[in-house]
């Protein structure tokens, strides 16, 4: 009956569909697993609790091993000969037993072309190189991972990777054997800079100092030896020292150049300007120079200035400007002129040479002076020709020789600026009273007491001057008792016979005032 319910059941399931009849079994494997995960689970808590403690960082295990090798062993940790485990590796183990490790340091040393490593329990820097049979002298340079330090200096402080990492006895048998390794300090690296003995010459001094920098440069720099750019050192700078090194500075000088408006502060190896200045790329071009010469020996602190120079010709000309030349013709009329040849102003012209250093004039020198061009006079003649005419007048007829054509203005004693009480008032420069008939005139141009006539006005007398009387210019006399008529007008005057001397004749009169 039973048997039937089985068969039953099974040909129940059969007839279910497919994907139920697949989640079923995976269901069954599940099962399965979680069943052996309890087991082993159970088999590992069940071991004996046992606190693992390495280089003091406590971890809790559980070990079914009865002593502290075969734990270790079951954990898949490896040891090396330089820890040091306590209780010692064949103690037997109870329940809430310790197990301390002790991992030794790994330190890789580097010196004398050799690199050395080794695992410690030491500290102390020269501790650690007498383990190993390795001597520093005092002046050797020490440095734990790059860092300077002395022999007395102790290694620094460094956490492991694993580090308060517990151990899951649940996933111990997955440990990887590196577990101990992980756990092992980080590796430090001492380095051992071998001083040497080097002789220095800095200029005119010399001295030794003992150095273990990697280089020349460094080992200047720690003995406190300040370099320019433009010092020589020989050998170089990057050479490493060696014993009785010998080096050597050739020290630059401190200069000052100027140039083009610019005043530059450097130093040079150079001895002489010249040099200096062609290493420096400063070119003089056509006659610029420099203060001081090329040639001068450079001190210290010289200032070299570089003088640029131009030079400029410079041409000018003066104009010397003609005169007029007045010649008598008997020929020509009285008062007629005639150019006879036109003036042209002389050109005289100068070459001057001009020198400029850094754009000031520094000197100028005259070269050459020409005559371009040869002044030529004006020549006009005059005419020195009198003829008598007659002229017939309202007043009857007359007889001159010479008309001019003159500005007039009227004037009386009134008017002359002196006030009746004067005691000159009304006298004239010849003496005579002021009044009408008597005119007054330039002598220059007509001598006083020349007898005149002015159509409109009458017979006249050069009889006075005036301040404002000059050239061909006549002020007609009024009475006081008339009046004096505003005059400003243009009018001839004859000069009446006889002819004077011609030596007192005027032949050229001026030409102002003119007439518009």
């Amino acid at each position: 009956m039973a048997l039937e319910t089985t068969l039953s059941t099974t040909q129940r399931l059969r007839q279910l569909p497919r994907q139920w009849q697949s989640g079923l079994t995976l269901y069954r494997g599940l099962g399965a697993l979680s069943l052996l995960v309890a087991l082993w689970g159970g088999y590992l808590f069940s071991g004996r609790p046992v606190t693992l403690v390495i280089n003091g960082q406590p971890r809790q295990i559980r070990t079914h091993r009865p002593t502290v090798e075969l734990a270790i062993q079951e954990l898949d940790l490896t040891l090396e000969t330089e820890d040091i485990v306590d209780p010692p590796p064949n103690a037997t183990l109870s329940s809430g037993d310790t197990i301390a490790i002790q991992l030794a340091r790994p330190v890789t040393i580097k010196a004398d072309g050799q690199t050395r490593h080794m695992l410690t329990h030491r500290q102390n820097i020269a501790d650690i190189l007498a383990e190993i049979v390795l001597t520093a002298n005092p002046r050797d340079e020490v440095l734990i991972d790059g860092k300077q330090v002395t022999l007395q200096s102790t290694l620094p402080t460094s956490l492991p990777a694993s580090a308060n990492q517990t151990i899951n006895p649940l996933f111990a048998a997955a440990t990887p054997r590196g577990a101990i390794a992980s756990s092992r300090p980080e590796t430090v690296q001492i380095t051992i800079n071998r001083a040497v003995l080097v002789t220095l010459h800095d200029d005119q001094t010399t001295n030794t100092f003992y150095t273990a920098r990697p280089t020349i440069a460094d080992a200047l720099q720690e003995h406190g030896v300040t370099l320019f750019a433009e010092d020589k050192v020989t050998p170089d700078l990057e050479t490493q020292p060696s014993p009785e090194l010998e080096i050597r500075i050739e020290r630059s000088i401190p200069i000052v150049v100027k140039v083009n408006g610019r005043v530059i502060k450097t130093r040079t190896l150079k001895k002489t300007v010249g040099d200096t200045l062609a290493y420096e790329g400063i070119a003089l071009m056509g006659q610029d120079f420099s203060r001081p010469p090329a040639n001068h020996a450079l001190l210290p602190n010289d200032i070299i200035e570089i003088v640029r120079v131009r030079e400029t010709v410079e041409i000018e000309q003066e104009f010397i400007p003609f005169e007029t030349q007045w010649l008598p013709d008997e020929e020509l009329q009285l008062d007629q002129r005639e150019v006879r040849q036109t003036g042209e102003n002389g050109i005289i012209k100068t070459r001057t040479r001009i020198r400029y250093e850094n754009g000031q004039e520094a000197w100028r020198k005259l070269e050459d002076e020409w005559v371009d061009q040869e002044q030529k006079n004006r020549q006009v003649a005059y005419g020195t020709k009198i003829i008598i005419r007659t002229l017939n007048t309202q007043d009857g007829p007359i007889e001159y020789w010479r008309k001019i054509s003159m500005l007039a203005t009227a004037y009386s004693a009134a008017t002359s600026g002196k006030a009746p009480d004067h005691p000159e008032y009304g006298i004239t420069r010849t003496g005579l009273q002021a009044g009408y008939g008597i005119v007054a005139v330039d002598p220059r141009v007509i001598p006083l007491m020349t007898n005149l006539y002015i159509p409109n006005y009458g017979p006249a007398l050069a009889g006075d001057t005036g301040g404002g009387v000059l050239g061909k210019h006549v002020d007609l006399g009024y009475d006081d008792d008339g009046s004096v008529p505003l005059m400003y007008e243009w009018r001839d005057v004859y000069i009446l016979t006889p002819v004077p001397p011609a030596d007192k004749i005027r032949y050229v009169l001026p030409q102002w005032p003119q007439q518009r």
